[in-house]
């Protein structure tokens, strides 16, 4: 009991502490929860504009990767087309250099001359006896690999069998030569008519698996050479009444001796490097006959060595 000074009498109030001390405590933890809240409130909404963020990088990723995938696509289309014009334009230069005409003197010359009338060092790759089905293909695919020109001398009979691949041989930009109709040496040479024969069925052979009448090779090759041998005399007539009728005949200063027995890759590779030796301008007699896959299998070294001496790659159409 409290008295005043001015005689009222009041009742002390009782102090509730454990109500202070628990508004406090709720206090504190709200504020904790708050913190807590608010932390990861923070947490969420970093977490959510990171995923946004990376989401937007993955979105800004596939555009790039699709804008290069077009710029790519249309880089491929560009080139496929480029060589789609070259190969028409090379298409075009083909049927310039069909030789429907004659051979000028010039022109005859030149396939004369081919061994030393050169200012660099240059090679004729030559494949005699085919086209075949075993061996032709697999050398194409290889020379078209090595972007290479090549000189093909046919044997007629094999023109009529393998029609396709002598289309093949002259659309991808290779010349097509004579080489006679049969190979059998009693035959062709028994007369100069019978040269003439062998070498008309063939050009005939020619046109017909070109679907072409206007195609003319006017370049032989004589089975066996255009010298030489039991036939030499034949042969010398034969050559001087071709080269009157405008055709011209070509040899050989190079050899890989495939068809002489040669058995092996690094045989074939050392007959061209020994007849090779010291020459600038080079006719390399080989092969595509149907029993000749190691020419095939020898071909690359052969390239391959022929580019590190310095050598361009030339065919018939190149000197005309």
């Amino acid at each position: 009991m409290i008295v005043y000074d001015y005689g009222i009498i009041g009742i002390e109030p009782k102090k509730n502490y454990k109500k202070i001390i628990c508004i406090i405590l709720i206090a504190i933890l709200a504020a904790i929860i708050c913190f807590c809240a608010g932390i990861l409130i923070v947490r969420i909404y970093n977490k959510t504009t990171l995923n946004q963020e990376q989401r937007q990088n993955i979105v800004e990723e596939k555009k790039d990767k699709k804008e290069q995938d077009r710029q790519q696509l249309e880089e491929q289309k560009r080139l496929e087309e480029e060589k789609k014009i070259k190969e028409q334009k090379e298409a075009e230069e083909r049927k310039r250099l069909r030789n429907k005409d004659e051979l000028t003197e010039e022109q005859m010359e030149k396939i004369e001359n081919i061994y030393d009338d050169t200012t660099e060092k240059r090679v004729f790759l030559t494949f005699d006896d085919g086209p075949t089905q075993t061996v032709t293909p697999l050398i194409l695919d290889l020379l078209k690999e090595e972007n290479i020109k090549a000189t093909f001398f046919v044997l007629g009979n094999r023109v009529y069998a393998n029609p396709e691949l002598v289309q093949r041989e002259f659309d991808e930009g290779h010349y097509i030569a004579n080489h006679g109709y049969s190979h059998v040496y009693r035959d062709i040479y028994s007369s100069i008519d019978n040269v003439f024969e062998e070498y008309n069925y063939t050009e005939e052979a020619i046109q017909t698996a070109l679907n072409n009448p206007d195609y003319h090779s006017r370049l032989f090759r004589f089975p066996g050479g255009s010298t030489g041998g039991y036939y030499r005399v034949i042969k010398a007539e034969a050559k001087e009444a071709l080269r009157d009728s405008k055709i011209v005949s070509l040899d050989w200063n190079c050899l890989s001796r495939d068809a002489e027995g040669a058995d092996s890759v690094e045989e074939l590779l050392d007959n061209v490097l020994e007849t090779i030796e010291g020459k600038d301008s080079v006719v390399i007699l080989m092969h595509d006959a149907s029993d000749k896959i190691l020419t095939y299998e020898a071909l690359p070294e052969i390239i391959n060595y022929l580019r590190e001496e310095g050598y361009s790659f030339k065919n018939i159409y190149d000197i005309l």
